[in-house]
């Protein structure tokens, strides 16, 4: 299990802005050690959010995504006090989740 994520959930206007800073090494698979061994590919390859419960974003990522992923999507809907639960599946099936109050 990777470190927490660094979550910051506001709604203003009826739509909810969730910004995420998720701390993972992802490694391409396409680079070498200093032995000339390939580094095995390891990266996030599964992000789910939740508002309150309910799925409201899935999104499929390859090996491309930068060390350290930061994402900012919105959500029509939720208010101060609710809910935002961001899980990561990495390419090795570790997994974390952590959740941030709506301010």
């Amino acid at each position: 299990m990777g470190n927490p994520m660094k979550i910051r959930a506001t709604a203003k206007d009826g739509v909810t802005e969730v910004k995420v800073l998720m701390s993972h090494e992802m490694e391409t698979g396409f680079r070498k050690d200093s032995s000339g061994n390939p580094i095995p590919a390891w990266f996030i390859a599964e992000v789910t959010a939740k508002l309150d419960g309910k799925d409201v974003m899935k999104a499929q990522w390859g090996p491309s995504i930068s060390k350290n992923p930061y994402l900012s999507f919105k959500i029509k809907g939720g208010a101060a006090g609710g809910k935002v639960a961001i899980t990561w599946v990495d390419s090795k099936g570790d997994s974390r989740t952590d959740q941030a109050t709506i301010a």
